[in-house]
């Protein structure tokens, strides 16, 4: 891993939580190991998580009937992209690995890190047509899901009350692939797919609450 960059896309509003701490970990862990680590704080960053027009600089390509896929691919092509997604998609052509650190809400991930996918990952950027799944534009770099959950294992499995976690990471790896497997569907290749790992938490944490 020494020399390899990596972006962790964090979206936790609480700095001492669980996810706080697992990113933490990584940081220090990979710097460790040799890594450039680039963490993307998106609470911290007061990240804007609402695609609309003022992610396009300039003229709209059609004025009087605004379509976000379609002006935002133009807007990449035109170099017309609002500053802050330029900087994202930045971040992202420079990692070799990107990790994307956030509690399950809803059985996907927090709003801050829908929207951060929808507006860094345009047509143009992550994909085109063709150019999507294993010819996506991001292929070559990995993709690792670490999210955390308030429940038991019992809870995840085949036949507990939440279900098998395997299959509703199916949606969050889908919407990873379009760019070249980043999360299998996504613009990357996604480890967390394909190696999942659990590390439990017994107990709740403060106030009675399970940590997330």
């Amino acid at each position: 891993m020494a020399g390899k960059k990596v972006l962790i896309v964090y979206a936790h509003q609480e700095p001492r939580s669980f996810n706080g701490s697992l990113k933490d970990v990584a940081v220090a862990e990979l710097s460790r190991q040799g890594c450039r680590v680039t963490v993307s704080d998106l609470y911290a960053m007061g990240f804007e998580p609402s695609a609309t027009r003022k992610d396009v600089t300039g003229a709209l390509s059609n004025p009087s009937f605004f379509n976000y896929g379609v002006e935002s691919h133009e807007a990449y092509r035109r170099k017309a992209l609002s500053s802050d997604i330029v900087e994202e998609q930045k971040k992202l052509q420079e990692a070799d690995l990107v990790i994307f650190q956030f509690p399950l809400y809803w059985f996907s991930v927090p709003a801050i890190l829908k929207g951060w996918m929808d507006r860094v990952l345009c047509q143009g950027f992550a994909f085109d047509f063709p150019g999507f799944y294993d010819d996506g534009f991001l292929k070559g770099k990995l993709a690792v899901l670490s999210f955390t959950t308030g429940g038991t294992a019992e809870m995840y499995s085949k036949t507990g009350v939440r279900g098998d976690f395997r299959y509703f990471l199916w949606p969050l790896q889908g919407r990873c692939a379009c760019a070249g497997r980043l999360l299998t569907s996504c613009p990357f290749p996604v480890a967390a797919a394909r190696y999942p790992a659990l590390l439990w938490v017994q107990g709740p944490g403060p106030s009675g609450q399970f940590w997330s």
